[in-house]
């Protein structure tokens, strides 16, 4: 692909940029022969990441930790889900207003529906993300407490239940009878979740189904 002054811009804004989006988005693109890249930016000012995004007339873009909930300020309107959640993870400009969207949950909402669900559920964090899940666990009905900063130690007391780790804590030690799902895009369950919620804002961004490359 050539880019050129018509390509369309989509990119992502984090604490500290990765190359995920851009291995999964620009492959899709270029699969559909679409004029449009996708580029990871690292940001410490998530106000002006945003305000850049919208002078500069990107077509989309994701958000990613520790900026999923103050990004709201920041947009034009929210989807029904992103009220409810108090966070976002996807932004699309359709001329000039900036929408957002939560794809996390969906994400989410996947794995925890493969599960027991009558098995209680223990949220680690307190972030955009972790209200994502929480979002998630109510729309299936599941029963659910929050472990953080304050009563961490308690993690080690959790047995048979599911445990959902929404912070960037790696390591964390947990009895083997419980079932742990890990945000982390290294963790296995980190990845599925991260190719979920990405094939939901392929949708978002382009209209098309993401492809099976």
């Amino acid at each position: 692909m050539i880019i050129n002054k018509d390509t369309e811009i989509f990119c992502s804004f984090a604490k500290q940029a990765g190359n995920n989006g851009c291995n999964l988005f620009n492959p899709a693109f270029e699969y559909y022969k679409l004029n449009a890249i996708y580029k990871s930016f690292s940001v410490d000012n998530i106000e002006k990441a945003i305000e850049a995004a919208r002078i500069l007339n990107f077509r989309g873009f994701a958000v990613t930790m520790p900026f999923k909930k103050e990004a709201i300020k920041y947009v034009d309107d929210i989807s029904d889900e992103v009220e409810d959640i108090g966070a976002l993870n996807t932004v699309i400009n359709i001329g000039g207003e900036l929408i957002a969207y939560n794809t996390d949950f969906i994400a989410a909402e996947t794995l925890l529906n493969e599960l027991d669900k009558t098995k209680k559920l223990f949220i680690l964090g307190n972030g955009g993300y972790a209200a994502a899940v929480k979002y998630a666990a109510k729309t299936l009905g599941i029963l659910y407490d929050i472990i953080n900063r304050n009563n961490w130690k308690n993690i080690k007391d959790i047995k048979s239940s599911i445990i959902y780790n929404c912070t960037p804590v790696s390591n964390i030690e947990i009895d083997k009878s419980n079932i742990f799902i890990d945000c982390s895009i290294t963790s296995e369950t980190g990845k599925r979740l991260s190719i979920i919620q990405a094939e939901h804002q392929f949708k978002l961004y382009t209209g098309l189904n993401f492809p099976k490359l």
